[in-house]
Protein backbone atom coordinates (compact mmCIF):
# COMPACT_ATOMS: atom_id res chain seq x y z
CA UNK A 1 0.00 0.00 0.00
CA UNK A 2 3.04 2.47 0.47
CA UNK A 3 3.10 2.24 -3.11
CA UNK A 4 -0.48 3.11 -3.63
CA UNK A 5 -0.25 6.08 -1.46
CA UNK A 6 2.72 7.14 -3.30
CA UNK A 7 1.13 7.55 -6.81
CA UNK A 8 -2.33 7.76 -5.67
CA UNK A 9 -2.65 11.99 -6.79
CA UNK A 10 -1.34 10.93 -9.74
CA UNK A 11 -4.24 7.46 -10.52
CA UNK A 12 -6.99 8.68 -12.91
CA UNK A 13 -10.33 9.03 -11.14
CA UNK A 14 -11.20 5.32 -11.39
CA UNK A 15 -8.29 3.87 -10.22
CA UNK A 16 -8.44 6.13 -7.39
CA UNK A 17 -11.65 5.11 -6.25
CA UNK A 18 -10.14 1.69 -6.53
CA UNK A 19 -7.43 2.36 -4.34
CA UNK A 20 -9.79 3.81 -2.04
CA UNK A 21 -11.90 0.56 -2.22
CA UNK A 22 -8.31 -1.92 -1.74
CA UNK A 23 -6.97 0.57 0.94
CA UNK A 24 -10.54 0.12 3.11
CA UNK A 25 -11.10 -3.73 2.97
CA UNK A 26 -7.90 -5.08 2.46
CA UNK A 27 -8.77 -7.93 5.21
CA UNK A 28 -11.91 -8.85 2.95
CA UNK A 29 -10.18 -8.36 -0.44
CA UNK A 30 -8.29 -11.49 -0.71
CA UNK A 31 -12.18 -12.85 0.12
CA UNK A 32 -13.81 -11.19 -2.96
CA UNK A 33 -14.75 -11.74 -6.29
CA UNK A 34 -13.34 -9.33 -8.77
CA UNK A 35 -17.11 -8.90 -9.86
CA UNK A 36 -18.27 -7.89 -6.45
CA UNK A 37 -15.33 -5.36 -6.15
CA UNK A 38 -15.97 -3.44 -9.63
CA UNK A 39 -19.65 -3.37 -8.53
CA UNK A 40 -18.69 -1.82 -5.12
CA UNK A 41 -16.59 0.66 -7.28
CA UNK A 42 -18.50 1.77 -9.80
CA UNK A 43 -16.24 -0.05 -12.56
CA UNK A 44 -15.82 -2.71 -14.95
CA UNK A 45 -13.92 -6.09 -13.86
CA UNK A 46 -10.84 -4.78 -16.45
CA UNK A 47 -10.71 -1.72 -14.27
CA UNK A 48 -9.78 -3.77 -11.51
CA UNK A 49 -7.52 -5.69 -13.89
CA UNK A 50 -5.42 -2.40 -14.92
CA UNK A 51 -5.12 -1.43 -11.48
CA UNK A 52 -3.35 -4.45 -10.65
CA UNK A 53 -1.27 -4.38 -13.51
CA UNK A 54 -0.60 -0.61 -13.19
CA UNK A 55 0.94 -1.67 -9.79
CA UNK A 56 3.48 -4.48 -11.03
CA UNK A 57 0.74 -7.45 -10.48
CA UNK A 58 0.20 -10.08 -13.81
CA UNK A 59 -3.42 -9.84 -12.51
CA UNK A 60 -6.31 -9.40 -10.04
CA UNK A 61 -5.57 -13.18 -8.73
CA UNK A 62 -1.81 -12.45 -8.18
CA UNK A 63 -2.64 -8.86 -6.13
CA UNK A 64 -5.22 -10.89 -4.11
CA UNK A 65 -2.86 -13.56 -3.38
CA UNK A 66 -0.49 -11.37 -2.26
CA UNK A 67 -2.84 -10.00 0.05
CA UNK A 68 -4.32 -13.13 1.30
CA UNK A 69 -0.69 -13.91 2.78
CA UNK A 70 0.11 -10.76 4.02
CA UNK A 71 -3.46 -10.31 5.74
CA UNK A 72 -4.56 -13.59 7.09
CA UNK A 73 -3.00 -13.61 9.97
CA UNK A 74 -4.30 -10.39 10.88
CA UNK A 75 -7.90 -11.16 9.97
CA UNK A 76 -8.35 -13.91 12.02
CA UNK A 77 -8.98 -12.78 15.36
CA UNK A 78 -11.08 -10.24 14.05
CA UNK A 79 -13.60 -12.97 12.47
CA UNK A 80 -13.58 -14.90 15.33
CA UNK A 81 -14.46 -12.24 17.50
CA UNK A 82 -17.22 -11.25 14.48
CA UNK A 83 -18.24 -14.68 14.74
CA UNK A 84 -18.82 -15.04 18.54
CA UNK A 85 -21.09 -11.67 18.18
CA UNK A 86 -23.04 -12.93 15.49
CA UNK A 87 -23.53 -16.44 17.77
CA UNK A 88 -24.49 -14.33 20.74
CA UNK A 89 -26.91 -12.09 18.47
CA UNK A 90 -28.37 -15.15 16.87
CA UNK A 91 -28.95 -16.41 20.54
CA UNK A 92 -30.92 -14.14 22.21
CA UNK A 93 -33.90 -13.24 21.54
CA UNK A 94 -35.87 -11.44 18.96
CA UNK A 95 -35.13 -7.94 21.47
CA UNK A 96 -31.69 -7.86 22.44
CA UNK A 97 -31.18 -6.82 25.94
CA UNK A 98 -28.96 -3.60 26.41
CA UNK A 99 -26.23 -6.27 28.39
CA UNK A 100 -26.10 -7.84 24.86
CA UNK A 101 -25.53 -4.60 23.44
CA UNK A 102 -23.19 -3.84 25.27
CA UNK A 103 -21.57 -6.90 25.39
CA UNK A 104 -21.39 -6.97 21.69
CA UNK A 105 -19.73 -3.26 21.22
CA UNK A 106 -16.95 -4.06 24.20
CA UNK A 107 -15.92 -6.97 22.17
CA UNK A 108 -15.70 -5.20 18.69
CA UNK A 109 -13.65 -2.60 20.91
CA UNK A 110 -11.65 -5.47 22.01
CA UNK A 111 -10.50 -7.20 18.41
CA UNK A 112 -10.34 -3.65 17.07
CA UNK A 113 -7.28 -3.46 19.50
CA UNK A 114 -6.28 -6.63 18.42
CA UNK A 115 -5.66 -5.11 15.01
CA UNK A 116 -4.42 -2.17 15.86
CA UNK A 117 -1.44 -4.14 17.99
CA UNK A 118 -1.12 -6.27 15.01
CA UNK A 119 -0.73 -3.46 12.29
CA UNK A 120 1.27 -1.34 14.88
CA UNK A 121 4.42 0.39 13.15
CA UNK A 122 7.09 1.40 15.64
CA UNK A 123 8.85 3.21 13.20
CA UNK A 124 6.73 5.10 12.30
CA UNK A 125 5.77 5.48 16.20
CA UNK A 126 8.90 6.35 17.43
CA UNK A 127 9.25 9.18 14.36
CA UNK A 128 5.87 10.89 15.87
CA UNK A 129 7.45 10.84 19.74
CA UNK A 130 11.31 12.39 18.21
CA UNK A 131 8.55 15.19 16.24
CA UNK A 132 7.56 16.09 19.23
CA UNK A 133 10.47 16.11 21.10
CA UNK A 134 11.96 18.55 18.94
CA UNK A 135 8.71 20.86 18.83
CA UNK A 136 8.75 24.37 20.24
CA UNK A 137 4.83 24.76 20.51
CA UNK A 138 2.06 21.75 19.51
CA UNK A 139 -0.95 22.38 18.05
CA UNK A 140 -3.91 19.53 18.11
CA UNK A 141 -7.04 19.57 15.75
CA UNK A 142 -10.03 16.92 15.48
CA UNK A 143 -13.62 17.96 14.86
CA UNK A 144 -16.66 16.22 15.28
CA UNK A 145 -15.64 12.45 16.14
CA UNK A 146 -12.02 13.28 16.61
CA UNK A 147 -12.66 15.97 18.92
CA UNK A 148 -12.65 13.89 22.19
CA UNK A 149 -9.34 12.22 21.00
CA UNK A 150 -7.74 16.02 20.45
CA UNK A 151 -9.25 17.52 23.39
CA UNK A 152 -7.60 14.58 25.34
CA UNK A 153 -4.29 14.48 23.86
CA UNK A 154 -3.94 18.05 24.38
CA UNK A 155 -5.15 17.76 27.98
CA UNK A 156 -2.06 15.43 28.43
CA UNK A 157 0.08 16.70 26.64
CA UNK A 158 -0.28 19.72 29.08
CA UNK A 159 1.71 18.18 31.75
CA UNK A 160 4.87 18.39 29.69
CA UNK A 161 6.69 21.67 29.56
CA UNK A 162 5.46 21.60 25.95
CA UNK A 163 3.32 24.82 24.75
CA UNK A 164 0.42 23.31 23.62
CA UNK A 165 -2.60 24.51 21.55
CA UNK A 166 -5.88 23.13 21.37
CA UNK A 167 -7.63 24.53 18.15
CA UNK A 168 -11.30 24.17 19.07
CA UNK A 169 -12.78 26.22 16.31
CA UNK A 170 -14.72 28.61 18.91
CA UNK A 171 -16.41 31.37 16.79
CA UNK A 172 -15.64 29.35 13.57
CA UNK A 173 -11.83 30.71 13.82
CA UNK A 174 -10.24 27.01 12.79
CA UNK A 175 -7.70 29.34 10.67
CA UNK A 176 -6.80 32.12 13.45
CA UNK A 177 -6.08 29.74 15.94
CA UNK A 178 -3.36 28.35 14.04
CA UNK A 179 -1.95 31.19 11.82
CA UNK A 180 0.80 31.69 14.25
CA UNK A 181 2.11 28.41 13.65
CA UNK A 182 5.40 27.78 12.20
CA UNK A 183 8.22 25.71 10.91
CA UNK A 184 9.43 25.20 14.89
CA UNK A 185 6.09 24.08 15.63
CA UNK A 186 4.12 20.27 15.56
CA UNK A 187 0.40 20.54 14.03
CA UNK A 188 -0.88 16.74 15.38
CA UNK A 189 -4.13 16.64 12.85
CA UNK A 190 -6.77 13.79 13.43
CA UNK A 191 -9.34 13.28 11.48
CA UNK A 192 -11.19 9.86 9.86
CA UNK A 193 -13.43 9.38 7.01
CA UNK A 194 -15.08 11.51 5.66
CA UNK A 195 -12.01 13.85 7.10
CA UNK A 196 -13.10 17.20 8.12
CA UNK A 197 -12.44 20.23 6.35
CA UNK A 198 -11.52 22.01 8.91
CA UNK A 199 -8.86 19.74 9.93
CA UNK A 200 -7.87 19.49 5.72
CA UNK A 201 -7.65 23.53 6.36
CA UNK A 202 -5.33 23.47 9.45
CA UNK A 203 -3.41 20.80 7.61
CA UNK A 204 -2.74 22.90 4.42
CA UNK A 205 -2.32 25.91 6.49
CA UNK A 206 0.48 24.28 8.81
CA UNK A 207 2.31 22.59 5.64
CA UNK A 208 2.23 26.12 3.84
CA UNK A 209 3.88 27.57 7.26
CA UNK A 210 6.61 25.05 6.93
CA UNK A 211 5.37 23.56 10.17
CA UNK A 212 5.88 19.49 10.95
CA UNK A 213 2.70 17.65 10.89
CA UNK A 214 2.11 14.60 12.63
CA UNK A 215 -1.68 12.70 11.13
CA UNK A 216 -3.48 10.37 13.19
CA UNK A 217 -6.13 8.96 10.57
CA UNK A 218 -7.28 5.34 9.06
CA UNK A 219 -5.67 5.63 5.48
CA UNK A 220 -2.68 6.35 3.59
CA UNK A 221 -4.75 7.41 0.79
CA UNK A 222 -6.39 10.16 3.33
CA UNK A 223 -6.08 13.72 2.16
CA UNK A 224 -4.40 14.47 4.74
CA UNK A 225 -1.50 12.25 4.78
CA UNK A 226 -0.51 14.35 1.45
CA UNK A 227 1.34 16.72 3.87
CA UNK A 228 1.78 14.36 6.85
CA UNK A 229 5.21 14.52 8.62
CA UNK A 230 4.66 11.45 9.97
CA UNK A 231 1.65 9.23 9.68
CA UNK A 232 -0.11 7.34 12.42
CA UNK A 233 -2.84 4.84 11.26
CA UNK A 234 -5.90 3.84 13.31
CA UNK A 235 -8.75 1.84 12.04
CA UNK A 236 -11.99 1.82 14.82
CA UNK A 237 -14.08 -1.69 15.24
CA UNK A 238 -17.64 -0.36 14.60
CA UNK A 239 -21.12 -2.38 16.22
CA UNK A 240 -24.31 -1.80 14.94
CA UNK A 241 -22.74 0.76 12.39
CA UNK A 242 -21.08 2.80 15.44
CA UNK A 243 -17.40 3.27 15.20
CA UNK A 244 -15.78 3.27 18.53
CA UNK A 245 -13.12 5.65 19.33
CA UNK A 246 -11.00 2.63 21.70
CA UNK A 247 -8.06 2.35 19.04
CA UNK A 248 -7.23 6.25 18.38
CA UNK A 249 -7.84 6.61 22.38
CA UNK A 250 -5.39 4.01 23.41
CA UNK A 251 -2.51 4.90 20.61
CA UNK A 252 -3.02 8.62 21.94
CA UNK A 253 -2.80 7.87 24.88
CA UNK A 254 0.16 5.33 24.56
CA UNK A 255 2.15 8.60 22.64
CA UNK A 256 2.27 10.71 25.16
CA UNK A 257 3.25 7.91 28.04
CA UNK A 258 6.08 7.84 25.11
CA UNK A 259 6.69 11.78 24.85
CA UNK A 260 6.91 12.10 28.59
CA UNK A 261 8.68 9.28 29.49
CA UNK A 262 11.62 10.42 26.45
CA UNK A 263 10.92 13.83 28.85
CA UNK A 264 12.00 11.56 32.29
CA UNK A 265 8.76 13.87 33.25
CA UNK A 266 6.92 12.78 35.92
CA UNK A 267 3.28 13.65 35.48
CA UNK A 268 2.33 12.28 39.10
CA UNK A 269 4.90 14.29 40.96
CA UNK A 270 3.98 17.67 39.12
CA UNK A 271 3.37 20.70 41.23
CA UNK A 272 -0.08 21.73 41.22
CA UNK A 273 -1.10 25.52 39.88
CA UNK A 274 -2.84 27.98 42.34
CA UNK A 275 -3.72 25.22 44.45
CA UNK A 276 -5.71 22.82 42.15
CA UNK A 277 -4.75 19.37 42.33
CA UNK A 278 -6.02 17.11 39.73
CA UNK A 279 -3.45 13.80 39.84
CA UNK A 280 -6.58 11.78 41.00
CA UNK A 281 -7.56 12.67 37.21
Amino acid sequence: MLQVAAQYHSLSRQLKVIATYVEQHKTSLMLERISDIAEQCQVQPSAIVRFAKHFGFSGFSEMQAVFREAYTAQAIPSRNYQRRIRNLIQSKPTRVTSGALAHEFIQSSRAGLDELLAGFDEEQFEAAVKLLLKAENIYVIGVRRSFPIANHLAYALQHTNKRVHLISGAGGMFREEVRSIDKNDVLIAISFTPYGQETQACVRLAHHRQARTLVITDSQLSPLARHASVLLKVKESSAFSFRSLTNAMCLSQALFIALAYRMELDVEEADPIDGYDDASD
